[in-house]
């Protein structure tokens, strides 16, 4: 009983902090107009050159395969993996690949579909948003791996480390109930949102499972029933607006880290910049001047810097909640994953940091125009459009490897099965 009051009251005064932390944001730019003017339009920058072109392409795709029943189709090839996983439907494995391959907020996008259509419930919807909030490829392999640490190798250590620590943040989290604590669904309801699942009706179970995978397909297209053209249109427009949040997420918090640093000189750049946005972060974590010790030699500083986009700062955090509110995902249960993925991110490069660096001679980099990124210095927007057939190559082929494993996941299941 006073924990529910407790949490009625947190919930109540919850309604009142956007409004108090606008008035105070406003009296800091008041007090510091110019560096809040400079800090703007260098979240502006970040946003533009970086999130835009590395969000834009894959949110249109997430839209439209999901309008056109894809994503409900391969549920189907998924839904031993996640299941044995994540304990979650089938249908968030291409979510967890979105997440993987595009970065945050794209699998929180994603899964705010599947909520909306009904697939994932309140509950599952914050276990799976929880789970695929991971760091764009192009972020860490371009932007921090080859212009800040001038070491494409030093990028691909991170990355490998970034998707395993997240992997095993997901599945410890859901089995230790972190992710989204909820009531249990009463079971008229629960069979009701198993039901809108495409593919998962009686009739459909009992079809092979390439009828079920067609059921899905159309079950979804009939429920979307839009025409090409529009789900184009619409699929462009949601993304765009999507990404306006991200921009005024990162622009407003560009400001507050200024202020921050202002007003409170003694904190370090790293921690506050490190806690608030990734981005920012990142880059005074490690400044483009970063001399060979930090790349062959210490663990401390590559280790914090993992763990920092593990953590992805409070900025990325509001965005992904801010786009699955009506899921109504709560910041505490979500941040406690995020703090999970750090504690693991950091452990993970501290132990396999020399090994993985040991090995950079091998390391062949994927990106062709990497060394002419390193030397000058931030990418440029057209340098990063010309990476995301490459991501968007990665994308598939990480989805065929979720696919193998769900098969051997069914066929492991089957193999096990008593007999008669």
């Amino acid at each position: 009983m006073i924990n529910f009051k407790i949490r009625r009251g947190l919930a109540g005064s919850a309604v009142f902090v956007p409004g108090a932390a606008a008035i105070v944001l406003a009296i800091a730019i008041v007090l510091a107009p110019e560096a809040s003017f400079n800090a703007s339009l260098e979240g502006l920058k970040l946003w533009w050159t970086i999130v835009f072109p590395a969000l834009l392409p894959f949110l249109i795709l997430s839209e439209m395969l999901n309008a056109f029943g894809f994503v409900h189709g391969v549920g189907v090839l998924l839904e031993p993996l996640m299941r044995r996983l994540f304990r979650l439907p089938g249908a968030g494995g291409w979510t967890l690949v979105m997440g993987i391959t595009a970065g945050f907020p794209g699998g929180a996008g994603a899964v705010r579909q599947l909520h909306k259509q009904g697939i994932l419930t309140d509950k599952e919807a914050g276990s799976m948003a929880s789970i695929v909030h991971y760091a764009s490829p192009v972020t860490l392999l371009i932007v921090i791996g080859t212009a800040f640490l001038h070491s494409p190798a030093a990028g691909y250590a991170l990355l490998a480390i970034h998707w395993l620590s997240g992997l095993a943040a997901g599945s410890i989290a859901v089995r230790l109930g972190a992710a989204q604590p909820a009531a249990p669904i009463p079971a008229p309801a629960a069979e009701t949102a198993q039901a809108r699942i495409p593919g998962n009706s009686l009739n459909a179970k009992k079809a092979s499972l390439p009828g079920r995978i067609h059921q899905a397909v159309l079950d979804a297209r009939s429920r979307d029933g839009r025409g090409f053209g529009k789900v184009l249109g619409e699929s462009v427009s949601a993304a765009v607006q999507n990404l306006m949040i991200v921009g005024g997420y990162m622009i407003m918090f560009a400001v507050v880290v200024s202020i921050i640093s202002t007003l409170l000189p003694q904190l370090p750049p790293r921690f506050t910049a490190g806690l608030l946005e990734i981005h920012l972060g990142a880059r005074a974590m490690v400044p483009e001047a970063v001399n060979s010790s930090f790349i062959l030699g210490s663990r401390l500083g590559p280790a914090l810097l993992s763990a920092a986009l593990a953590w992805s700062g409070i900025c990325a955090q509001l965005q992904a909640l801010t786009l699955l509110r009506p899921a109504q995902v709560r910041f505490l249960p979500f941040a406690a994953v995020r703090l999970l993925h750090a504690a693991l991110a950091f452990a993970l490069t501290a132990v396999l940091w020399q090994p993985l660096m040991n090995t950079r001679a091998a390391v062949l980099p994927v990106f062709t125009g990497l060394a002419s990124a390193s030397q000058q210095g931030s990418p440029s927007l057209l340098r990063l459009w010309s990476f995301i057939p490459q991501m968007l190559g990665l994308q598939g082929l990480l989805l065929l490897l979720f696919l193998v494993l769900s098969a051997a996941v069914r066929l492991f299941s089957r193999h096990r099965r008593p007999s008669g």
